[in-house]
């Protein structure tokens, strides 16, 4: 994830940050605040949705800085967030709408960094997720109602099709262990164990497999290849696995 700055009147929009597990609210505002430029105010605004109170935030000469509030419909308390000078720092929280935590956020100079961690409305961890300058790691762990560390995630699985010395092509076809099919696939590696997108090429995955298509060519190409799954847990979150594939051929691209 990069870092974002996100101006007050989309505040809905934060509680989508850093987390691709499923959230606690059951229902979005479509709230179209109105309020006047900041000049210089110090003190707390309150956004309102007609007679709802969506959040509160405190200013300080105009920047953003101290706590910030948003709220269910029902009043009960949904996020907060804390700013200093008009960046997020230490640790954002969610709440289910019952008013219990569900996930807490490390944030440093206004980018995730840390152990992201999810709760269930017992209280107990749900799962803890690795960050680093806004990016996910590989650091992944879910644990069940019963406090038990859970495994068993799929893995990438392979077929290849070697036609180089027909039609100079090198087949790769990508698919998964178990039955998951929630996946999206890359061609690339992680940059110092950060999945940072920008580096990657998606791969069309069409119910859960992908291919890599390799080309021969006139010039030399790399000894081996890179690929990460994307793989939508059943709690909702998204875990992180890679496979390198050495080739034959030292001419595929």
């Amino acid at each position: 994830m990069k870092k974002i700055l996100f101006p007050f009147f989309t505040f809905i929009l934060i509680a989508a940050i850093g987390c691709t597990g499923k959230g606690p609210g059951k229902k979005e505002l479509n709230a179209a605040a109105t309020t006047a430029p900041d000049t210089g105010f110090t003190g707390i605004k309150k956004m309102m949705s007609g007679q709802y109170v969506v959040s509160e935030i405190e200013f300080k000469n105009g920047v953003r800085d101290g706590l910030m509030k948003t709220f269910y419909q029902s009043g009960q308390l949904r996020t907060t967030f804390w700013y200093v000078n008009g960046l997020r720092q230490d640790s954002a929280r969610w709440y289910y709408q019952e008013g219990q935590l569900f996930r807490t956020t490390p944030f440093k100079n206004d980018t995730v960094e840390g152990i992201q961690k999810q709760f269930y409305r017992g209280g107990k961890i749900r799962a803890k997720i690795g960050w680093s300058k806004g990016m996910r790691t590989t650091f992944f762990q879910e644990f069940g109602s019963d406090g038990k560390l859970m495994g068993g995630y799929p893995s990438i699985v392979s077929t290849i099709n070697d036609e180089y010395s027909s039609k100079g092509i090198y087949r790769i076809n990508l698919d998964l262990s178990g039955k998951a099919r929630d996946v999206k696939f890359y061609r690339g590696d992680f940059t110092d164990g950060r999945f940072d997108t920008i580096m990657f090429k998606q791969l069309t995955t069409i119910e859960g497999k992908a291919g890599l298509v390799l080309k021969k060519s006139t010039t030399p190409g790399p000894g081996s290849i890179d690929v990460i799954a994307y793989i939508l847990t059943p709690l909702g979150n998204r875990y992180l696995t890679s496979k390198k594939f050495d080739l034959p051929y030292n001419d595929l691209k």
